[in-house]
């Protein structure tokens, strides 16, 4: 197999080679995902993704941003694969054009073959091996496309079935329903307890590949049977994967990752919208803070007592059984007790629903939490605003769960969840986000910030909110969502509070851990809001403002302006100046410019500072 073969389109005169033939290879069946056709053209990024795949010997990892298509470049992939099987067979094909071993990689990538709109092609073939007399070929590809979730399968089937795949070709297999088909799509759970599934297929995805880590034993297994046979095409999607965990040890052995479009990337393609992370630093009430030093030192006294600092070793310790085990289950007990009062504390929930009720009382919002006990809080309290909210959780069926969704906009805007939403689940309409803060999981983050930047016309940025508690675990937030976001240009436009005072210029240079320590000693029954002062604090929270009230509008237009004709570069005779809307008139603008961070405002032509509106572009801009 020549993996520099590649289909590609063929020139009218083909066209006529294939109807004086059309009998003689009329009773060839071919493989059912021949059926593909997309009702649109696959992106350039797309077409890179299944060119590297196939580069790599129909293997690896495709480690795409939520919300760039990796489902379609999944089947994509599936159907290059299949035709490299019968290239010797003459077909008619939905949406490509025939395998020729001659053709080059540029030659294949610069063309439109992945269309829809194309005319029917065929496989290029050597006529002498075919006839009338010839026996009839049944071409079948199985294919395997596994999913973490029971209610992401009857999406997967929806989006095959919407893409030309005839239904009759595709199974389903879990719980009660087992059909086998040539392409069927099963869960992890079912395909452990069948692996002979595995040993069937032609070629096996694996979606959401992060999932099946070193330590998830019996997913591992069908890991055992893929690599039994060397020529089974293997594809890994997901949007995160931490390749230095060693719990991923065998996924970069087996399924490493061949490409990857991140975030900023596909930000600065316009293939998601920009990511605006909004930190609400809020703190303990008097209580809490006595409840959580209390926990906390549990936790260190224990850890320091068994030299054990993590829940691995805590756990081989919790198997010796006796004395020592008993401290073990009492440090996950006071781990657990710490980790619900971050999620449930006071000024958290006012946060969000202070966010909810007064800034956006007409949106759509997605709540995501660590707990269902803060979340069901979160919910009463709500609902004795007089604000409607549905809660999304593992015990909801994927019945009612669409239901639910289908009502969203409508009947509520408030959409609460734990864990369930995290993957698979497309709301591109929705443009706000309320992380309640004590995950460490960041596959989490990454899948959580995935759900609100899918675009969609007239949606060009979404904002996500963290909430945290300052001075806990929670600060730990703040650097996830950072390193999250570590590929994208907005990391250095989405700073802590903390960080955004020190960063910004042209003000005072206040001592960071003294502004702590102040806070730490305050009455902490305060409104949770962003920290109000006359310094850069309070121009970083005036262009949040701007962004908010303005989230459906156009704040923000790009102008080339011509500088001085005493400019000494030539280069440099045309620069690029962002007219920003004042907050004060929807007919006045200033200019800004972001690289040199000016602004015709009067904070800035007086103080020389950075302004509101510089600070809001830096935001805004991709």
């Amino acid at each position: 197999m020549h993996t520099t073969s590649y289909v590609n389109m063929l020139n009218n005169e083909d066209d006529d080679v294939f109807l004086k033939n059309s009998q003689s290879i009329s009773h060839i069946q071919k493989p059912s995902i021949f059926h593909l056709r997309f009702p649109f053209s696959l992106k350039q990024d797309q077409i890179s993704a299944v060119h590297s795949w196939v580069e790599n010997n129909f293997r690896g990892t495709i480690l795409y941003s939520t919300g760039t298509g990796k489902t379609e470049i999944a089947f994509q992939c599936a159907y290059v694969r299949s035709s490299y099987s019968y290239t010797d067979v003459p077909l008619s094909l939905a949406n490509h054009s025939l395998v020729d071993h001659n053709i080059k990689h540029d030659q294949f990538f610069s063309k439109n073959c992945f269309s829809s709109n194309s005319e029917n092609v065929i496989l290029k073939y050597d006529q002498s091996k075919f006839s009338s007399n010839n026996n009839p070929r049944i071409s079948f590809f199985n294919i395997l496309f596994l999913v973490p979730r029971i209610s992401l399968i009857d999406q997967t089937v929806k989006r095959l079935t919407s893409y030309d795949i005839p239904p009759e070709k595709i199974g389903v297999y879990f719980g009660e329903r087992k059909e086998t088909k040539e392409i069927m799509i099963s869960t992890y759970q079912s395909v452990v307890k069948n692996l002979n599934l595995v040993r069937r297929s032609n070629m096996v995805i694996f979606d959401e590949v992060h999932l099946i880590k070193d330590t998830a034993k019996s997913f591992t297994k069908i890991f055992d049977v893929v690599i039994e046979d060397p020529n089974k095409a293997i594809l890994g999607l997901t949007a995160t994967l931490d390749e230095k965990d060693f719990k991923n040890k065998t996924i970069m052995a087996i399924l490493p990752p061949v490409i990857k479009y991140s975030i900023k990337n596909a930000v600065s393609d316009k293939r998601l919208a920009k990511p605006i992370v909004i930190p609400i630093r809020v703190h303990l009430t008097s209580q809490e803070e006595q409840d959580y030093n209390l926990f906390s030192s549990k936790i260190k006294n224990i850890s320091n007592r068994f030299k054990r600092y993590d829940a691995a070793s805590m756990t081989d310790l919790l198997k010796k059984g006796g004395f020592a085990s008993g401290m073990a289950k009492a440090w996950f007990s006071n781990i657990r007790k710490r980790r619900m009062l971050l999620s449930c504390t006071e000024n958290k929930l006012s946060a969000a629903v202070d966010i909810i009720s007064k800034r956006f009382p007409e949106e759509k919002i997605m709540v995501f939490s660590e707990t269902l006990e803060s979340i069901q809080k979160l919910h009463n309290t709500l609902e004795i605003q007089g604000i409607k909210s549905k809660i999304i959780d593992a015990k909801v069926k994927t019945a009612a769960r669409q239901k639910i969704l289908d009502k969203w906009g409508t009947d509520f805007n408030v959409l609460l969840s734990v864990h369930t939403l995290e993957i698979g689940y497309d709301v591109p309409a929705v443009r706000i986000e309320i992380i309640l803060a004590t995950t460490s999981n960041m596959n989490q983050v990454i899948q959580r910030i995935g759900r609100v930047i899918r675009k969609q016309e007239g949606k060009d940025m979404a904002l996500i909110y963290v909430i945290y508690v300052s001075d806990t675990k929670d600060d730990n937030m703040i650097e996830l969502v950072k390193k999250a976001l570590k590929d994208d240009s907005s990391e250095a436009k989405t700073p802590s509070k903390e960080e955004s005072f020190v960063q910004l210029d042209g003000e005072e240079n206040t001592d960071i851990s003294r502004i702590k320590q102040k806070d730490k000693h305050k009455e902490i029954k305060q409104k949770p809001e962003f920290i109000t002062t006359h310094g850069t604090y309070g121009r970083i929270n005036k262009a949040y403002s701007l962004i908010e009230s303005n989230l459906r509008g156009q704040i923000i237009i790009e102008e080339q302006k011509q500088k001085d004709k005493e400019s000494d570069s030539i280069s440099d005779k045309s620069k690029k100046i962002y007219k920003v809307q004042s907050s004060k008139g929807k007919n006045k603008f200033y200019e800004v410019d972001v690289q040199d961070k000016t602004c015709t405002c009067a904070d800035y032509m007086f103080r020389k500072v950075k302004c509101k509106h510089i600070i809001f572009a830096e935001l805004v801009l991709p």
